[in-house]
């Protein structure tokens, strides 16, 4: 009577898993852990160990070298947008080296008269606004046009039969640079009379 009491306490204290061991017909007392035909042995915990730990070592070395990557790819476009800004305007400055040329020579020139002095200057005018032109720098001139603070800063307010805020005088012109205004038109804008 002593013995199924036994057996029951033997199998509560199996441990958890094992009976995938003694279901396959696998136990700690076979010899050697041979295979049985058409199963295969699982293999022991030592060896699940190495390989999961052969397997961390090379996805801890993959990222390594994608964090690396990536560090890599980071400071070389670190380095392209600190060329950007420091050589954006490379070309533009090679185009107006031509027109530098131009006021030396103006300069160098001796016996010059007035009209000679002025047609070189003319010339030397010209060639800067195909630079301009080139770089889609445009001039802003509003003279007798609406007053807009987006494109034009208003010097002073003189009394005026046109309409109100209508530019009457350009003291300085001003220049955009494709769409965005690098410098507005300063100008003196008309106001109502007795106001």
């Amino acid at each position: 009577m002593q013995e199924p009491h036994n057996q029951a306490s033997n199998e509560e204290q199996m441990l958890p898993g094992t009976d995938d061991i003694s279901q396959t017909g696998y136990s700690g007392d076979s010899a050697g852990g041979t295979e049985r035909a058409g199963e295969e042995i699982p293999l022991s915990l030592e060896q699940q160990l190495k390989d999961a730990e052969i397997r961390a070592a090379e996805h801890h070395d993959a990222w390594l070298r994608a964090r690396a990557e990536t560090e890599n790819v980071r400071k070389r476009a670190q380095t392209d947008i600190a060329n950007a800004h420091k050589y954006a305007i490379d070309n533009f400055s090679t185009q107006l080296l031509a027109v530098m040329d131009s006021l030396d020579a103006a300069l160098a020139t001796e016996n010059s008269t007035l009209e000679n002095m002025q047609d070189g200057v003319e010339l030397t005018r010209k060639q800067l606004l195909a630079v301009f032109e080139k770089f889609n720098i445009h001039t802003i001139d509003p003279q007798g046009e609406k007053f807009d603070p987006h494109q034009h800063e208003a010097m002073c307010a003189v009394e005026s039969d046109l309409p109100a805020n209508t530019v009457m005088q350009v003291m300085q012109k001003g220049y955009v640079l494709h769409d965005r205004v690098i410098r507005p038109a300063m100008v003196a804008v008309s106001k109502a009379k007795g106001t």
